[in-house]
């Protein structure tokens, strides 16, 4: 077998693997442009019989669902920056400060990962009230930022600039605070654009948080927003589609923007210990 019947095997079979992954997509889509009777028949129709826009509609005119869209671009953004912030310079402290503890410190972080978000919530949820966050935005925005992936990612990452560059810097007599900012972030853009889109897609795709800390309907995100239309003894399934489609495309937006630096990042960053 040639190189050229493999490369047609194994692009055959990526793309079977990628169809199976986009069907469910593909079948919402198609879903919500269906009517309610359309939705529900049998045998199911692939296409829809008469294309309607009117679930799209009906579903911005309940509730704010431009509010929750709104509340969701904020507390998405706003955790992504921080979490950059935070974890940059976090990762940066443990990949190039040789300090007693150092290993120590990361190995917590690394810890942290197996603790599942339940075990935590009540003591952090108490501390929340006690900061007068609660039923706030800042409320989900702060919590997570210091992500215990995102100081993997970054740190690994960072360990793979030369040191040699921060000794010219410093020699040169460049702040650490100028190091950073001017050599460090810079170098790290690959690692930085995948956590960009990690933390963009887990703050915009959060439920469980949001749920607990939000009681005001105006604060609502979208993904809460989204299981309100799951009532005690129905189902707005037409609504639930088309909210669904829309609150998929700012991820999608923010993953086609990043793409390229993405692989990069990821690659990089399991690259040394």
């Amino acid at each position: 077998m040639n190189n050229k019947i493999k490369n047609i095997l194994w692009y055959t079979i990526l793309l079977l693997f990628s169809l199976i992954f986009v069907l469910p997509i593909i079948w919402i889509f198609i879903s919500s442009l269906k009517t309610s009777n359309e939705i529900f028949s049998w045998p199911p129709t692939i296409l829809p019989n008469n294309v309607t826009f009117s679930n799209y509609i009906t579903a911005f005119s309940k509730g704010n669902f431009i509010t929750y869209f709104k509340n969701s671009i904020f507390v998405a953004v706003a955790a992504t920056a921080l979490t950059l912030l935070i974890n940059s310079m976090a990762g940066y402290a443990l990949a190039k400060f040789d300090f007693k503890g150092n290993k120590l410190i990361f190995f917590l972080f690394i810890a942290t990962l197996m603790i599942p978000l339940q075990v935590i919530m009540v003591p952090i949820f108490i501390v929340l009230r006690n900061l007068g966050l609660y039923n706030s935005l800042w409320g989900i925005i702060i919590p997570p930022a210091a992500t215990p992936t995102g100081v993997f990612l970054v740190r690994q990452y960072m360990t793979t600039i030369p040191d040699e560059v921060l000794e010219s810097a410093r020699i040169d007599g460049a702040s650490e605070w100028r190091i950073f900012s001017m050599i460090i972030l810079p170098l790290s853009k690959p690692v930085l654009t995948a956590l960009t889109i990690f933390s963009f897609m887990w703050r915009w795709n959060d439920f469980l948080w949001p749920f607990v800390v939000l009681s005001n309907e105006s604060k609502y995100t979208i993904q809460v927003a989204i299981a309100n239309f799951v009532g005690q003894f129905s189902v707005d399934w037409n609504s639930l589609l088309a909210m669904n489609i829309v609150a998929m495309i700012p991820v999608l937006l923010v993953f086609l923007f990043f793409q390229r630096y993405f692989v990069k990042g990821i690659a990089m960053s399991g690259m040394k210990m």
